[in-house]
């Protein structure tokens, strides 16, 4: 088996990552790394033993794919230009800058036949892939992303850079229509918003309470699912889940609340028995993985196979259409009425800019 020549086009945050990754990937062979900035680009090309451009088009006739790794704004022209040549591509989330953008791009896919895989990382978390097998049909999902200030992602705001993460997932669970969109944020650092709080509703009465905010003191992605199977507590960053029922002598017995209410009954041993005879905790065991090489083997795989992936362009736009209504709702919110601060400025702007979309 000959093996797939790759390009990573891009060294930023999560571009090293994937050279490293797919240096390492039985059946591939890094062939280039593209980037601008010649000693960051020949550093990482020399490292894995790949040749470095600075124009990525010098080597796409020397390619099978490419993964896309390149600022957002950056994400349409190069991700087009590759569908153009039927060179497929992973590009990392968002798909693009806005929706005009990710149209275009799902519609040459389609078009040209082209694999397009979106990097909604998250999705491959051994943390979600494990507790998603617990969740039943999702009646309220709360999710929260925290981080500090990274100084990266700078030409996006929360919503494209976190928040998206969150989205996608809630899409993959919920399966309906959504319905409505409550949203406000707030710009601290930069051009633009840095905390989000959005409220998610679908047609089948699921709701979904989102939380983003890049300029956190504390690192933080969370999710609770509640379903009819339980509740499912997944935390992404320990990969640590647990899945909470009721047993049967809580479905079918007496009610703790009842046995409560009678003569000499001591509340200290109920509350004891809450979690030991009336709800089960079950903490289960997630494999040792990592998310990012299970995204880029499944990209390989699908080279291989032809097989669709998880998330490809249609699931991306999907999470970007959300985004947008979410950002439309943060931009209608009025914070104190003041448009004249920091916080109103950035709600103008991104108005703006939505009007002009439309």
């Amino acid at each position: 088996m000959n093996p797939l020549n790759l390009v990573v086009i891009g060294t930023g945050a999560l571009g090293k990552h994937h050279a490293r990754i797919l240096s390492t990937l039985p059946g591939v062979r890094l062939a280039a790394i593209a980037e601008l900035n010649e000693a960051a680009g020949r550093d990482l090309a020399d490292k894995y033993g790949a040749r470095w451009v600075a124009d990525y088009r010098e080597v796409l006739g020397e390619v099978d794919a490419a993964v896309v790794a390149v600022p957002t704004q950056a994400h349409w022209a190069v991700s087009r230009d590759l569908l153009l040549r039927r060179i497929p591509i992973l590009v990392e989330k968002p798909l693009a800058a806005d929706l005009n953008q990710a149209r275009q791009l799902v519609s040459l896919a389609r078009q040209n036949e082209t694999l397009l895989q979106v990097g909604h990382v998250e999705r491959f978390n051994a943390a979600f892939v494990e507790g998603r097998r617990h969740i039943g049909s999702p009646k309220y999902i709360r999710g929260e992303r925290f981080s500090p200030f990274a100084f990266r992602s700078t030409d996006i705001g929360v919503v494209h850079d976190m928040m998206i993460h969150d989205i996608d997932l809630v899409l993959s669970l919920v399966k309906s229509d959504l319905v409505g969109v409550e949203a406000f944020g707030v710009q601290l650092l930069g051009h633009n918003e840095d905390c989000v709080q959005a409220r998610l509703r679908f047609k089948n009465g699921c709701i979904a309470d989102l939380s983003a905010n890049r300029v956190s003191p504390v690192q933080k992605r969370h999710m609770q699912v509640w379903s009819c199977t339980g509740c499912t507590d997944i935390d992404f960053g320990s990969r640590e889940v647990a899945h909470y029922a009721p047993t049967d002598l809580l479905r079918f017995g007496q009610c703790p609340v009842d046995r409560a209410r009678q003569p000499g009954v001591s509340i200290d041993t109920l509350k004891k028995e809450v979690f030991e005879s009336y709800i089960h905790v079950d903490k289960l065991e997630v494999p040792a993985s990592d998310a990012l090489t299970a995204e880029l083997t499944e990209f390989v795989e699908c080279l291989r196979s032809d097989k669709r992936p998880q998330v490809a362009g249609e699931e991306a736009l999907a999470a970007l259409t959300v985004a947008d209504r979410v950002l439309a709702s943060v931009a209608q919110h009025q914070w104190s009425g003041d448009s004249t601060g920091p916080v109103g400025q950035v709600l103008l702007r991104e108005s703006d800019r939505l009007r002009k979309a439309a």
